[in-house]
């Protein structure tokens, strides 16, 4: 008798140039179907999304919550997710992925990290904010996306620092709801519940990763961030993002890597140091496995590709750039 397969929930990452670590998803063709996908997704960044037609529930912690036209919706990196509208209709969006902490490295103070978007410190954070309780929330998302569509002069400062006080303001109402519970809403699925619950488990160790890519460091001290033996640790992240966590490392380091590539003049001797790899030999190797060329071409490429959109992406996944249907 064949196996079972266990439900994978789908890690989406997102390319964000260094300088500028912003990406606008918009257009008319943004349509969320009213079927729901079946699986949960997850994000490497914050994703701050505007509904500007029709109504439909987004799922976030194992609970289905109510949107309608209008509405903003803030959903931190690593947590599971998705969206689907009422049936009969396509509610459309407009989406702004960031990375906040790089954003505003300079801005920011250092006492600062311990107010960021975590997974875990959101669990009881209302992520869907109505234009008619909100209306600065709302009036500052439309701001930076006219911002990044029309693309005048000076254009990402003006949209830095509309997207600093968007933070500013989303960040001040998580902790004046930190103590407050995520509204009933109709009853999650057992099965929606376990996987939202494993993939906010596994949420320190991609926050980890993400912070120490460029360290040497132990699946057993992954696996001991999030309270699992090693076995277990494996089994569940390979369940929940479909590679091994070596292999998400890697890939982690080969994303890295290919924003050097793009945005520097480090040598790729340089670059393999600064991105973890023991040795030049090691980022080559992986970097084919990954990207199908060597850095040397891919950063060739990037010289007569800067603007298209399908070379953003390093870990490919189906409609990661555009709505599923």
């Amino acid at each position: 008798m064949a196996k079972q397969k266990n439900s994978v929930t789908e890690y989406r990452n997102y390319y964000l140039p260094m300088h500028f670590p912003v990406l606008l998803l918009a257009g008319d063709y943004w349509k969320i179907s009213d079927i729901p996908s079946g699986r949960l997704h997850f994000h490497n960044c914050l994703e701050i999304g505007i509904c500007h037609s029709d109504s439909g529930f987004i799922e976030v912690f194992g609970k289905p919550l109510p949107f309608k036209e209008g509405d903003v919706t803030v959903i931190p990196k690593n947590v599971p997710h998705t969206t689907y509208s009422t049936p009969g209709t396509e509610s459309h969006w407009s989406y702004l992925y960031m990375e906040p902490k790089e954003l505003f490295r300079n801005i920011l103070p250092a006492s600062w990290g311990p107010s960021d978007l975590t997974a875990h410190s959101c669990q009881n954070f209302q992520p869907i904010f109505s234009r008619q309780e909100h209306p600065s929330l709302y009036n500052l998302v439309t701001a930076v996306i006219r911002e990044l569509e029309g693309q005048q002069p000076n254009y990402q400062l003006s949209a830095k620092g509309l997207l600093l006080s968007l933070y500013i303001e989303i960040t001040r109402y998580h902790f004046q709801s930190k103590t407050e519970a995520v509204p009933d809403g109709n009853v999650a699925t057992q099965k929606d519940k376990q996987e939202a619950d494993n993939a906010l488990v596994i949420a320190p160790a991609l926050d980890y990763i993400e912070e120490n890519y460029m360290q040497q460091f132990s699946i057993e001290l992954l696996a001991d961030l999030c309270h699992w033996s090693p076995t277990h640790f494996r089994r569940v992240f390979h369940d929940i993002m479909g590679t091994s966590p070596l292999d998400f490392i890697n890939s982690t380091r080969i994303s890295k890597a290919c924003n050097l590539l793009r945005s520097t003049e480090e040598s790729i001797l340089n670059i393999s140091e600064m991105v973890g790899f023991h040795s030049v030999s090691s980022l080559n190797r992986y970097f084919v496995k990954i990207m199908r060329m060597s850095p040397r071409e891919y950063r060739k490429q990037m010289q007569y590709s800067e603007n298209r959109a399908e070379n953003q992406s390093i870990l490919e996944y189906s409609g990661w750039m555009y709505p599923e249907k």
